[in-house]
């Protein structure tokens, strides 16, 4: 994952409500965008915005199934990005001695 891969995934899960609404999309299969309206509080256009954020980062994937819209972490995205912040912090590590 390269510099501008990283900094999207962390400006993605850097909103409060975007980490909320990723955490509840991730502890499931799939859920719908209004399952994620009904549990958070939010209006489904604020939903809508926060999702097209997630999905542009990479962390998850939305489809739609006639007026619904399904939405599923991508696990992969969160490897990748863990694996570069090791990388990134071990090489700030061996700079610093």
């Amino acid at each position: 994952m390269d510099r501008f891969h990283i900094e999207k995934v962390s400006k993605a899960l850097g909103d409060q409500t975007r980490l909320k609404i990723f955490e509840a999309i991730s502890a499931g299969k799939c859920i719908s965008c209004g399952e994620i309206v009904s549990m958070r509080g939010v209006t489904p256009a604020t939903v809508s915005h926060h999702l097209k954020i997630l999905s542009e980062a990479g962390l998850i994937a939305c489809r739609r199934e006639g007026q619904f819209v399904y939405s599923a972490a991508i696990p992969e995205t969160v490897e990748q990005y863990t694996r570069a912040l090791t990388k990134l912090s071990k090489s700030r590590k061996s700079a610093r001695r």
